[in-house]
């Protein structure tokens, strides 16, 4: 992590006393900028914010990631004021399908279950049956009862859940994130040549062939466990360019190679606009009722498939 200068240790001192004064709880996803760290309360995958802020009694949260992020807090926590720094970041994957889309998707496969991968919209939530994360997409799709599994937006997620559970027939949406989908397998294997001894990690995000080669295919967060938890000291890290710099924090006795695209929607939210959501209490998001209802029971689903909902009394 480059060196704080003095401004944006000022700001860090100010976010914290504000954060203290209106009970305020800041969620940082793993892609964010690194000086961003220093004011999380929890830091890590959609999942493991999601399930924060559920769990949490705060009176106001700032969501330090993307729009869909903080509107998966918002449909958790309606009662609570979520903030996004940036309203205006954005999800290019989350972009690659409609309500309408889905609804004509639906339409063309009868009987078919829809899974959301959280990635999207708070309307798509909405015309979906359950929504799944990174983290537990392969447990969503295997508890289902249904044999055929629509599943929306990303299909390289899609094609690594299939390979997973290949007793479903699942049907992709064609979308993807282009952060992870422009990795490609040469750009893998340059990196594996001149580091042979490493492990490589990858997101599911990234195409088939790059998963292909890859020694573990995780979420951000399960890329975190298994570096710590490997013997190994060299790791070649497919996905967002932010998430090699957490792991070089925190595991600076090992070697992080980045094969990476950079997510300049993740990296709009600054020190000065998170400092800002505070001292404003802007951007507030808000989702219209009976979107958020619909929404919500996809949530629920999703926990209770995944027997998280017994740490989540509000859902039940």
């Amino acid at each position: 992590m480059e060196t704080l200068s003095p401004s944006q240790f000022e700001l860090i001192e100010k976010i914290n006393f504000l954060k203290r004064e209106k009970n305020a709880l800041i969620l940082v996803h793993n892609y964010l900028r690194s000086e961003i760290y220093e004011v999380a309360d929890f830091l890590g995958d959609s999942l493991g914010l999601c399930e924060r802020a559920a769990q949490s009694d705060a009176s106001i949260i700032v969501f330090c990631a993307v729009h869909f992020m903080a509107e998966s807090a918002a449909l958790l926590l309606p009662d609570t004021k979520v903030l996004l720094p940036n309203y205006d970041a954005g999800c290019a994957l989350a972009d690659m399908i409609t309500p309408r889309q889905l609804r004509e998707f639906k339409a063309a496969h009868p009987g078919a279950a829809t899974v959301c991968y959280i990635n999207s919209s708070a309307e798509v939530k909405a015309e979906s049956d359950v929504i799944c994360t990174s983290s537990n997409a392969v447990d969503v799709v295997r508890a289902l009862p249904h044999e055929t599994i629509l599943f929306v937006p990303d299909k390289n997620l899609s094609n690594f859940v299939a390979k997973q559970v290949p007793e479903k027939r699942i049907i992709p949406w064609d979308g993807h994130c282009p952060i992870h989908h422009r990795i490609t397998l040469e750009q893998v294997l340059r990196a594996k040549f001149e580091y042979p001894d490493a492990k490589i990690i990858a997101h599911p995000e990234c195409p088939p062939e790059v998963l292909e080669v890859a020694d573990e295919v995780a979420s951000t967060t399960g890329m975190v466990k298994y570096a710590r938890g490997s013997r190994h000291d060299e790791f070649i890290i497919l996905t967002e360019c932010g998430l090699t710099q957490r792991m070089m924090i925190e595991m600076p006795r090992k070697k992080f190679v980045p094969v990476c695209n950079l997510c300049h929607d993740m990296k709009k939210t600054t020190l000065q606009s998170v400092y800002d959501a505070l001292l404003h209490e802007q951007f507030h998001i808000q989702i219209p009722k009976e979107i958020a209802t619909r929404a919500r029971a996809s949530f629920r689903r999703m926990f209770t498939l995944t027997e998280v909902c017994s740490t989540l009394p509000s859902l039940v």
